[in-house]
């Protein structure tokens, strides 16, 4: 059996569930493959079971192939999600051998690439329009280098699209991510909050 080369991330992960945390819609995914690590976060519109059930099938999609594409992961998504809610999502995949993170977002799933090297500036990811299973316009995916110690940030929109404003990231992901849902959450919606720590 072949031993994957798993990529160095140090994770954290900050939910908040307005009603029964079984029927969350905002949920997210981490998959590993040779070489690389598969990031994402998925917001089912609304919030309830059908919510839930529409993020669910996202997660399913992208865990069956996360070495794969981000257009076609994407595209299948789409096309999985047409008799469903629709779903906002966030992806990004690191690729360990070129030390790249190539990136994608459709709909307001907010993402944050914050350097280690303070004279870096912070990168923000540009969002497709649209939501899978409904309307998906023309994805393009970048890819940036990334550096021991830059960290990626994804939350969806029941947190403030600020919350990277005033981050101490000499902080663990963990403690990262349930700062920002504590001061930024909205409290009208679902929210999750996903940090990553490239390590190498």
């Amino acid at each position: 059996m072949e031993t994957l080369n798993r990529p160095a991330l140090d994770l954290g992960v900050a939910t908040l569930t307005l009603a029964d945390p079984d029927q969350c819609g905002d949920l997210n995914l981490v998959a590993y493959f040779a070489g690389g690590v598969l990031v994402a976060v998925m917001d089912g519109a609304g919030h309830g079971a059908e919510a839930a059930q529409a993020a669910r099938t996202a997660q399913d999609i992208l865990s069956n192939r996360p070495d794969a594409p981000l257009p076609a992961l994407i595209r299948q998504c789409h096309d999985g999600l047409r008799t469903m809610r629709g779903v906002v999502m966030s992806l990004a995949s690191f690729d360990t051998r070129e030390r790249t993170m190539t990136w994608a977002g459709v709909g307001n799933v907010e993402g944050r690439l914050l350097p280690r090297d303070a004279h870096c500036a912070p990168r923000r990811l540009l969002l497709s329009a649209g939501m899978l299973g409904h309307r998906l316009a023309t994805v393009t995916p970048s890819a940036v280098q990334v550096n021991p110690g830059d960290t990626l940030i994804l939350a969806t929109d029941g947190v403030r699209e600020s919350f990277d404003r005033r981050l101490c990231l000499n902080r663990s992901p963990q403690k990262i991510a349930d700062d920002i849902l504590a001061q930024d959450a909205l409290q009208t919606d679902d929210a999750l909050v996903l940090v990553a720590r490239f390590l190498g």
